[in-house]
């Protein structure tokens, strides 16, 4: 039987609530990138619907045990 991967927040590789270090821990990337492609989508999109996803996700995806 395989084993599933399961999305967390990070502990340790946070900066605000660690859904980036979460998402790279995830995909197996690094924090940076996915830090420095959320800030892209950012500037690219808006203020609001990037904090707007960050924050449901912060609230949605569970912290890591470890």
């Amino acid at each position: 039987m395989r084993s599933m991967k399961r999305l967390y927040r990070s502990k340790k590789e946070r900066m605000i609530a660690g859904v980036c270090g979460g998402i790279a821990a995830y995909y197996s990337a690094d924090p940076t990138i996915i830090r420095l492609a959320t800030a892209l989508v950012f500037v690219l999109t808006g203020f609001f619907p990037v904090v707007m996803l960050y924050i449901i996700a912060a609230i949605i995806i569970p912290e890591s045990k470890s």
